[in-house]
């Protein structure tokens, strides 16, 4: 059997344990990273591979008969082409849940940072301002309580519930957007997009990046929330509209944004989010799933992953 790692170094560097992989008596070759050229020649005489953020589409897909089981190294599924896998009987499974307390962390990191204006404080010190003010503090920039505000969360998963729990200890109130699946085991109330747009202080994202979820947050939606509101993107860059949230942001049409993942990544070093230099923007380099933890956890998961499919009992399954 014959395990082929992708993108080992987009999990590790040098502070996870790997020694889980020799319970599967199995030869595994790893490689820190693997440009999409390389993919097929990489995993053609492989059983089982592992897969973080490398793509394996319908041409490689096609023409490597030996594979049986496509690991990928996360949640997101949108790297895989899942219904070639299918055709051709190779099993997809990911991980959920290993990075819940990283990227709730991470959620509140943002929010919190915005609503103090912490890059603003942090210039003032810079520029000596608080040194030669009058007084013991500064008072030059507003500094808003999350108490008594709206959580609008959009994706009630493992991550949205997370964010929902810590939200509610702050002392705000939570409300979820519908789904827009339909597929909602839960029995909590849901209200329109629209409605929670309008409605919410702080609006947080947490689907996966799919047909329906691309550009779900653009021009049309910025424009219903309120000025005061902030917007955290930690889940897909996808799913936000660049140049819409840029105008906003310009504009003041929203207060504040945070996000941790841009469309293209690693972005252009001309990405005008980037470049903006706005105050009311941070951003992270998606990095909010990637505590040392959550990474020994998923890494963890993905050998769970595939000891259960030797043992004919797959599970995490995404390709049915």
């Amino acid at each position: 059997m014959r395990i082929v790692i992708l993108d080992k170094a987009s999990l590790d560097c040098g502070d996870i344990d790997f020694s889980a992989f020799k319970q599967l008596e199995s030869e595994l070759i790893s490689y820190d990273n693997t440009h999409f050229d390389d993919v097929y020649w990489r995993i053609k005489g492989a059983d089982i591979v592992i897969t973080n953020k490398v793509v394996i589409d319908a041409s490689v897909l096609e023409k490597v008969s030996h594979l049986k089981l496509i690991c990928i190294a996360a949640t997101g599924t949108n790297n895989i082409d899942l219904l070639t896998a299918k055709k051709h009987k190779v099993t997809v499974c990911n991980v959920n849940g290993y990075a819940t307390a990283s990227v709730v962390q991470h959620v509140f990191m943002l929010i919190t940072a915005l609503n103090t204006n912490l890059k603003n404080y942090q210039q003032a010190l810079t520029d000596g301002r608080w040194s030669n003010s009058d007084f013991f503090c500064l008072l030059d920039y507003p500094i808003t309580d999350l108490a008594g505000k709206t959580m609008g969360i959009i994706g009630y998963g493992e991550l949205g519930k997370g964010v929902a729990k810590v939200a509610k200890a702050f002392g705000m109130k939570v409300i979820v957007a519908e789904s827009l699946t339909n597929s909602t085991r839960d029995n909590i109330k849901r209200v329109p997009l629209k409605t929670l747009l309008a409605e919410s202080d702080v609006v947080s994202l947490h689907c996966p990046l799919t047909d329906s979820t691309r550009n779900l947050i653009s021009k049309n939606e910025l424009e219903i929330m309120k000025p005061s509101a902030i917007l955290i993107n930690t889940a897909r860059g996808g799913i936000v509209d660049e140049a819409a949230l840029l105008e906003a942001l310009q504009n003041k049409s929203i207060a504040a944004s945070g996000i941790d993942v841009l469309e293209q990544e690693p972005p252009a070093k001309d990405n005008a989010l980037l470049t903006s230099g706005l105050n009311n923007l941070i951003i992270t380099p998606h990095i909010a799933w990637a505590s040392q933890l959550s990474r020994q956890l998923l890494l963890d998961g993905v050998v769970a992953n595939i000891k259960a499919f030797l043992q004919g009992n797959a599970q995490n399954v995404v390709n049915n």
